[in-house]
């Protein structure tokens, strides 16, 4: 399954270094990434998890989560194994911190995923699960093959990735929510072992360099990232630096991974983390992982009225088409919406793809 990695250079000590994300890993002859699934075999690199995966469903979109993004439209989900980060609250850690090739059950190419996709009556393909920076040759690939079929792509990611594959990676995708962890570099030093600011460098890219629809997620964590100062400094760079119709999820953690210790986020944090946020100028903020038609329903910025309903992951009304535009006051919407509505709802359905073509 190893394939030619893209993103390295051999260094003048005999080392090859990986220059895909910011931790720039420096190999000898065998030897893997933090990220695991990246390895020097002789004098070149390679990804050890190309054509491989943890396994595939049909999501909801809103599942990603992405609200502005095809609403109600089924997404044909997989991941593979490995992270380059080293979050203590992963809450997929049992596939982003495998080390268990063989818990890579499905095998399937590229071509093979979009056709499995569009069999499924999926409208778009997302790299998920885990980040798809780290297998990103892969998920670069399937996205050719998607688009030749007429289907979108999404991408599921933290960020965390150099500025040259990170043009070549945001070429290939539609849509994309990037998980900022938190708004300090405390934070992510500690509880994540990366930095804050190439997270920043990748949404200012996406939101103004590229035509790939952004949407953000923050993971609000008791006694950690969950501050009034804190999601007001995150709010105001976002308004700032993004523009006000980025769409920001505030979404309850549950205790997981390295942080048992810690409390789930009561739905009242993300109710005031919502109201900061809109405070600052952000039109379209959401909160996740709980019951709130408030906190999932998409307004007008004009005229105020509810455009989509949500529950959780399901769209209980739509009265937005193609042109995202408000029927009730022609006030523009930001997203990327379809002519009518899917109504996939809440419901999770994994898939079987046959193996990797020859």
């Amino acid at each position: 399954m190893n394939h030619p990695a893209r993103w390295w250079h051999r260094l003048d000590d005999g080392r090859v270094q990986c220059d895909l994300c910011p931790r720039d890993c420096r190999l000898h002859e065998g030897q893997r990434g933090l990220c695991f699934v990246r390895q020097r075999v002789g004098d070149a690199m390679v990804l050890t998890t190309y054509g491989r995966s943890s396994g595939f469903c049909i999501d909801p979109i809103e599942k990603k989560p992405l609200n502005h993004f095809l609403p109600g439209s089924s997404v044909f989900s997989f991941g593979t194994a490995g992270c380059n980060l080293a979050c203590k609250f992963c809450q997929n850690w049992d596939i982003s911190k495998s080390r268990e090739m063989d818990r890579l059950m499905d095998a399937a190419s590229p071509e093979r995923i979009a056709e499995a996709a569009g069999r499924c009556g999926a409208d778009s393909v997302a790299f998920t699960y885990n980040d798809p920076v780290i297998f990103a040759e892969y998920a670069m690939d399937t996205a050719d093959a998607c688009h030749a079929r007429g289907l979108k792509t999404v991408a599921v990611t933290a960020g965390y990735m150099h500025a040259g594959p990170r043009l070549a990676f945001y070429e290939k995708m539609d849509a994309a929510n990037v998980d900022l962890k938190a708004f300090t570099e405390a934070f992510y030093f500690q509880q994540t072992g990366a930095h804050l600011a190439p997270v920043l460098d990748t949404l200012q890219f996406v939101a103004h360099e590229t035509d790939c629809w952004l949407e953000i997620t923050t993971l609000l964590i008791p006694g950690h990232n969950d501050s009034v100062a804190e999601i007001e400094a995150e709010s105001r760079w976002i308004a700032d630096r993004l523009g006000p119709d980025v769409p920001l999820h505030f979404t309850a953690f549950h205790p997981d991974y390295k942080m048992l210790d810690v409390p789930p986020t009561p739905p009242a944090t993300l109710a005031r983390a919502r109201e900061i946020a809109r405070a600052h100028g952000l039109r379209y903020v959401y909160t996740g992982n709980v019951h709130d038609l408030d906190g999932g329903t998409t307004c007008c910025p004009g005229c105020g009225a509810a455009l989509v309903v949500r529950d959780w992951h399901e769209v209980l009304r739509c009265d937005l088409d193609e042109s995202g535009v408000c029927p009730r006051c022609a006030t523009p919407v930001a997203g990327r919406f379809a002519r009518r509505a899917s109504t996939f709802g809440r419901r999770r359905v994994p898939v079987r793809v046959a193996v990797a073509a020859p």
